[in-house]
């Protein structure tokens, strides 16, 4: 399977568990999580929408003002503004991840202008490694979100 297909079915399986999630849970944040299921939500996106920005030239940033919200570091507690509705996290992935099916293979082996760096140990060298990285990313928020919505029912 290639990483365009492990990507998309991260992301069919992450907008799965957002559909059968409470919507009063979305932003209850249990005992022992430091986020919550909003916050995993859009950092998903928020991240995604920066890496693919930097790999390839195509895609354009689609929300940068959610940036604030949703990249590492950050927290619902600090939030001083209404984030992002449900409804406009779930458009806005499922955007996302139909501009990502759409991917080619000339696409994917593409080298951004400047190699890519996660931290001191990660280095993303082409628009797959960085598929990769996203769906091993996405990934783990997934499991944060599956967790949240069978904490807070």
């Amino acid at each position: 399977m290639g990483t365009v297909q492990q990507l998309y079915l991260a992301r069919g399986y992450t907008l799965n568990l957002l559909k059968k999630a409470d919507e009063d849970a979305w932003d209850r944040q249990p005992e022992g999580f430091s986020n919550t299921i909003r916050w995993n939500a859009g950092h998903i996106y928020n991240l995604a929408d920066y890496l693919l920005s930097q790999a390839l030239e195509s895609y354009e940033v689609q929300h940068r003002e959610w940036a604030g919200y949703f990249k590492a570091g950050t927290s619902p507690s600090d939030w001083l503004e209404l984030p992002p509705s449900e409804e406009e996290l779930f458009a806005a992935m499922k955007d996302q991840g139909k501009f990502i099916s759409e991917l080619t293979d000339e696409q994917l082996g593409r080298a951004p202008d400047t190699p890519i760096e996660i931290g001191k140990f990660i280095t993303l060298y082409t628009v797959d490694e960085v598929l990769s990285f996203l769906a091993w990313h996405e990934g783990i928020h997934a499991g944060l979100i599956d967790g949240l919505a069978r904490v807070n029912r």
